[in-house]
């Protein structure tokens, strides 16, 4: 059993909350325990996850937020950003998956957070489970 913290950037209350109940349920069926950490903002997860990895109190992370196109540039930086962010930390061995998704409106967020639909939080815990399996065949 591994220890799991899911980061979540909590803008969309509705949405978050499906999408941790996928990461959640998926990480639970797979036998690991799992805590949730809120922090402001998508910017935030990456930073955040560091911070818990250093802990050394986490076996692997999943990254939980929701960024919807709007009229600015900044979609694109918080999308960009957070996911170079999450990279980083994945290119330095930490097993995280990448649950934020980045979409143009509210009914393509739905159709991604729902579990009954394309779960992309149970998607990102199995690709965090994964991740943390090659951690473990390639540490020994």
């Amino acid at each position: 059993m591994a220890n799991f913290l899911i980061v979540e950037a909590r803008f969309y209350n509705h949405l978050n909350d499906m999408l941790v109940a996928g990461a959640t349920a998926a990480l639970e069926a797979a036998g690991h325990s799992v805590e949730v950490l809120t922090v402001p903002g998508a910017l935030e997860i990456p930073g955040a996850i560091s911070m818990a990895a250093d802990s050394g109190r986490y076996d692997g992370f999943v990254a939980i937020g929701v960024v919807i196109r709007g009229e600015t540039y900044h979609f694109e930086i918080v999308a960009g950003e957070s996911a170079r962010g999450i990279m980083a930390l994945t290119m330095d061995g930490i097993a995280i998956g990448n649950g934020i998704i980045t979409v143009e409106n509210e009914e393509q967020a739905l159709a991604r957070a729902d579990a009954n639909r394309k779960d992309k939080g149970g998607e990102a815990a199995k690709a965090a489970i994964a991740l943390l399996e090659l951690q473990g065949r390639f540490a020994g």
